[in-house]
């Protein structure tokens, strides 16, 4: 099992990749006290079958040019619910409609929510630290 950061370092790629493709109303809940085997559930909405699977083939591309295996994938024929499972992080790509159906937040409403932090404007570097 990976450390919780590298958990939540991999939901940042994740994140940044899935909002690269407009994914939406992005949601990281912990969920690692409930399900051991899992740290993070990251939820992302696309507004179309094609979009959700720009969103998902983006970001496992992003994961695993950061050197992260993808432990299974599914959903991605359909588009409707694409789930990547990278072992502590798993990534729930949903439609509008299937996510407001399937409500993963309600089931979930007692995990806690990892922030996810913005991603940098274009053309401006990082601070540099004194």
């Amino acid at each position: 099992m990976q450390s919780p950061v590298s958990a939540v370092e991999m939901m940042q790629i994740a994140a940044d990749a899935a909002r690269s493709k407009g994914g939406e109303d992005l949601l990281a809940l912990n969920v690692s006290e409930p399900l051991p085997l899992v740290d993070i559930f990251l939820l992302v909405t696309g507004n179309s079958e094609r979009n959700v699977a720009a969103i998902a083939d983006e970001v496992e591309d992003k994961l695993v040019e950061a050197g992260h295996k993808r432990v299974r994938r599914e959903g991605r024929s359909e588009a409707r619910w694409v789930l990547l499972d990278f072992g502590d992080l798993i990534v729930h790509v949903f439609h509008e409609e299937e996510r407001v159906y399937y409500g993963l937040e309600r089931l979930w409403k007692d995990c806690p929510v990892v922030p996810i932090a913005e991603p940098a404007p274009l053309g401006t570097a990082p601070a540099d630290k004194d």
